[in-house]
């Protein structure tokens, strides 16, 4: 990527300003470019000053550990300092969770203002800051210079406890919580907490029942856009994931990196309370429940209750009638695609569940579970 000089004249002083970069918009300056711009401004002022001051130096450098250091309005409620007062009363509102800006055309509320502007150009599709290498457009230059980063693979902003780097400052706000365990957003239905506010609000969805993200194809509707862009690959047939053991191909990242534990035997997410083990988080926190009796998911229409958010949406079905997987052999519907799979095999014959004891196979893992008692002499009717 070729890189332009470009000349910028400050106001204050009349100087002329010479920094490299691919962006002619001032608000695309580097954050050290912006400052080098002010150290600079402060030394013609200091230079043309009738009082007399100490070295231009020490002052410079008083200054800059000010701006560092002076941080005198402190959050309350978690400690956390902040240079002005505007900057507190906006953080204030991650806990209280009020937020005051709302959106004229489709009524989503914002902590902020400039939340609310950006929210706004949604609606109009305005986007007057173009990518020059592969053409994508964006509402604001600051998002511009984001985006550029993904052609560049510059990461500037580093972890300081395990160093790890992120291309945008708020990707790395996020990440330190992993390190603090901090998990500012709660759930007042359930009380689950999570680390960002856009993972309460889809988890929310869960106890509301809302989907907002309609599919075209089938009218199928999903609680935020990365389950329908997976979704989208049921039409689609693509499978972009692989395993690099057996081939197998799957939709989605998180399915690939469970099906390789089935090659592997990893469980790393155990049971503290009677040791079993899990594939993943969510399998282990959906097994604690039976162990707490907990069901946080209620179904509004008969009141029955659920210990999981995948759970009460088969069960929504039962109401809907809603079968979405259709077997393309017979036709025959199901609500979920393990029964699909299950009936698949009526027509393929296969019988992946042996017994290990007199090696018969089965279809379905619970008629071999059925089978092995009669092995063992264990009443099946119990």
């Amino acid at each position: 990527m070729n890189t332009i000089a470009n000349t910028l004249k400050s106001e204050a002083t009349g100087l002329l300003y010479t920094y490299p970069g691919v962006f002619v918009n001032l608000q695309l300056m580097t954050l050290e470019t912006i400052m080098q711009t002010k150290i600079e401004e402060k030394m013609f002022s200091l230079r043309n000053r009738t009082t007399p001051v100490g070295t231009l130096s020490e002052e410079l450098t008083n200054n800059q550990h000010k701006h560092e250091s002076e941080k005198p309005f402190s959050c309350p409620t978690c400690g956390k300092g902040f240079t002005q007062k505007g900057n507190l009363s906006v953080h204030m509102a991650t806990h209280t969770g009020e937020k005051p800006f709302s959106c004229p055309t489709c009524g989503k509320d914002f902590t902020q203002k400039s939340n609310l502007h950006i929210h706004m150009k949604t609606h109009t599709g305005e986007k007057l800051f173009p990518c020059e290498l592969c053409s994508k457009s964006f509402s604001f230059s600051c998002q511009l210079a984001n985006h550029m980063r993904s052609h560049t693979g510059e990461k500037p902003f580093l972890c300081v406890v395990c160093g790890k780097s992120f291309s945008k400052q708020n990707y790395v706000t996020v990440h330190m919580k992993i390190h603090t365990g901090e998990k500012p957003f709660s759930c007042t239905t359930c009380g689950k907490s999570f680390t960002k506010q856009c993972n309460l609000t889809v988890h929310i969805r869960c106890h509301t029942g809302e989907k907002p993200y309609p599919c075209e194809v089938c009218g199928r509707s999903f609680i935020n856009k990365s389950h329908l862009t997976n979704h989208m690959r049921t039409h689609t047939c693509e499978k972009p994931f692989s395993c690099l053991t057996c081939g197998k191909s799957f939709t989605k990242q998180g399915n690939l990196t469970d099906h390789v534990r089935s090659h592997t035997g990893e469980k790393p997410y155990p049971c503290e309370v009677c040791g079993k083990s899990f594939v993943n988080k969510s399998h282990l926190t959906n097994h604690l429940r039976t162990h707490t009796g907990e069901k946080p998911y209620d179904c509004k229409l008969c009141g029955k209750s659920f210990t999981d958010c995948s759970s009460i949406a088969q069960h929504m079905k039962t109401h809907t009638g809603e079968k979405p997987y259709t077997c393309k052999v017979c036709g025959k519907s199901f609500r979920n695609s393990n029964h699909l799979a299950c009936h698949m095999r009526t027509h393929t014959g296969e019988k992946p569940f042996s017994c290990s004891i007199c090696g018969k196979s089965f279809t379905q893992k619970g008629n071999l579970s059925i089978h092995v008692k009669t092995h063992t002499g264990e009443n099946s009717n119990r």
